[in-house]
């Protein structure tokens, strides 16, 4: 039986009684009642609403399920994401032996970051001298030859310039 169905039972069985509405004691229970009444149909719109929010909750789970099923295809090796850090391996990390230097995995590049091919653009990290806060950029940003610091405002200029002939290739 549920909440609603009781609380008509007891209006039902008060309404039985023949409670006179002039009495004191009678008002109170009838009141009782009507209090009831009310919170019985607070539940039972709680109940709708916590029904319809988890088929929502379902229906959104399932679209990340898709989601996820696309960005990490269950083929995909991804022993070269780093997640102690900031995601990818990073020139340290290549410096120490640790990855290759590339987001992707297996493959040796020049400047210790991402080759460019397969898809990605080339990562750079670039050292605020004002503030000494590290910004990852990639080649776009590179090719703009400034960008303003994100942590103190310093205006940080690059020289893209030529590659290293002496850098080792892929």
């Amino acid at each position: 039986m549920t909440t609603s169905e009781k609380v008509a039972y007891l209006k039902g069985f008060a309404d039985g009684l023949g409670l006179d509405k002039e009495n004191k004691q009678d008002k109170l229970i009838a009141a009782i009642i009507d209090v009831l009444d009310t919170v019985a149909q607070d539940l039972d719109e709680l109940e709708e609403t916590t029904y319809d929010l988890g088929a929502e909750i379902d229906a959104v789970s399932d679209d990340l399920a898709d989601v996820e099923s696309i960005v990490f295809d269950e083929d995909e090796d991804y022993d070269d994401y780093d997640d102690e850090n900031d995601g990818y391996y990073d020139d340290a990390d290549y410096a120490a032996g640790e990855s290759d230097g590339c987001c992707c995995g297996g493959h040796h590049h020049h400047d210790g970051g991402c080759c460019g091919g397969h898809g990605h653009s080339n990562f750079y990290e670039v050292t605020c001298p004002a503030c000494n806060n590290t910004i990852t950029i990639d080649e776009d940003v590179l090719a703009l030859g400034k960008i303003q610091c994100p942590n103190c405002g310093e205006m940080l200029e690059f020289d893209a310039g030529e590659p290293d002939d002496n850098a080792p290739q892929e």
